[in-house]
């Protein structure tokens, strides 16, 4: 099986939005509402300073995805990565799939002059994911996520 890594493009927002919903209900039990979802992933194609979505396909059909979106760091000089939404369908799972899509950020960041690395959050109950972002050699000890959401 061949994947390979692209950019997401106009006609990729149905798959990035019920994507989006699944891995929501998958990691966090959390009902997303599809509406709202699609215009979510549709401001993402809208707006390119919002980030930019990287689709891994296989035979022509999509079995991962996640977004990226840009931080400036001042301490760094330089932009800084966050990675989102983050999904892989459960057939191609345990398929190296998400290495695949986290190897082509890795690159393209140590190929730039601007970027300077990659940052993403992971729900505290998600086990297997924080496995396999220790294995790619991330680190989770250097900080603590706080948020509050309206």
């Amino acid at each position: 099986m061949e994947i390979k890594i692209r950019p997401g493009l106009l006609f990729d927002i149905p798959v990035i939005a019920e994507y989006q919903c699944k891995m929501a209900f998958e990691t966090e039990n959390m009902k997303l509402d599809p509406p709202t979802v699609d215009k979510g992933v549709s401001a993402v194609f809208d707006d390119p300073s919002k980030g930019k979505y990287w689709l891994a396909e296989a035979d022509g059909k999509v079995v991962g995805c996640l977004l990226t979106v840009p931080e400036w760091s001042d301490w760094r000089n330089g932009t800084v990565l966050w990675i989102h939404s983050v999904y892989v369908h459960p057939d191609f799972r345990k398929n190296g799939v998400y290495r695949m899509l986290y190897s082509h950020l890795r690159k393209m960041v140590e190929d730039s002059k601007d970027l300077r690395g990659l940052r993403l959050y992971v729900d505290k109950s998600n086990g297997p994911a924080q496995q396999v972002y220790e294995a790619l050699g991330m680190s989770g000890e250097h900080y603590h996520l706080y948020e509050w959401l309206k």
